[in-house]
């Protein structure tokens, strides 16, 4: 463990953010420091690029009010807690804790599908 991940304070539950209304928490997740299996280091700034543009996220929490208006979801809700789901890129409210993005909160009707595996998927 480096020092930098010694000194980084540690997330609380309590710190966690319930999503209230018609909102979802949904985790970012982890950008990879390197380009596939070529081991070449991305830049700074293309790592911050895929974290604020990242389409695949994780529901992490819903409102209590997501997904109950069957007149706009005469189906049923889009996703389910624990679901991976595509997003439009840059969707949502962004914020950091401890100076690091880990969530973010999206509308119910953000979420475009579920997405039985995450990985792989990229902005055009």
């Amino acid at each position: 463990m480096s020092t930098a991940e010694q000194a980084a304070p540690q997330l609380t539950e309590q710190q966690i953010p319930k999503p209230v209304g018609y909102r979802l928490l949904v985790a970012i997740p982890e950008i990879k420091e390197t380009y596939g299996d070529s081991g070449i280091v991305k830049a700074a700034t293309e790592m911050k690029n895929e974290e604020i543009s990242t389409m695949v996220v994780r529901v992490i929490d819903m409102g209590s009010d997501a997904y109950k208006d069957e007149k706009r979801f005469p189906n049923g809700p889009y996703c389910q807690i624990g679901d991976h789901v595509l997003i439009r890129a840059y969707s949502g409210t962004r914020f950091k804790i401890h100076g690091k993005e880990m969530f973010r909160i999206i509308n119910d009707d953000s979420v475009e599908a579920v997405v039985e595996d995450p990985s792989g998927y990229s902005r055009i």
